[in-house]
């Protein structure tokens, strides 16, 4: 396993970039009137995952990072609930959304595992 030396080394904030990205695509061919509606919101959500886990990461103490992690968990949430939204408005593909909530659920639980852990290191 290799060092991890920045935000920038952690599979859950990779992950979560590739999330965004998934998302951008996907949104791409909404509607146009959409544009200020659920596009928005589901590239505002998504996009605040990876930046919350790098900003509690910049973060002097754990307690704080724990919190922005926390953020990014209810971010992800948000995200999720807009997925089965389009999806339920039959805006985007369904098979590809569904691909997004996995991506989604997957790192809901490293965020999950995450904290606990920093919570533990922390209680030592």
């Amino acid at each position: 396993m290799s060092e991890i030396k920045s935000y920038r080394d952690l599979k859950i904030w990779l992950d979560a970039m590739t999330l965004v990205e998934g998302c951008y695509l996907f949104t791409k061919i909404f509607p146009r009137d959409e544009m200020y509606g659920l596009t928005s919101q589901i590239r505002r959500a998504s996009v605040s995952v990876p930046a919350n886990i790098a900003e509690g990461y910049g973060r002097d103490s754990t307690g704080s990072y724990v919190q922005f992690l926390k953020v990014a968990q209810g971010s992800l949430k948000e995200l999720e609930t807009h997925l089965i939204l389009s999806q339920r408005l039959k805006l985007g593909s369904f098979d590809i959304a569904e691909q997004l909530l996995g991506q989604a659920d997957r790192i809901g639980r490293m965020l999950r595992a995450l904290v606990r852990s920093l919570q533990t290191s922390n209680e030592r």
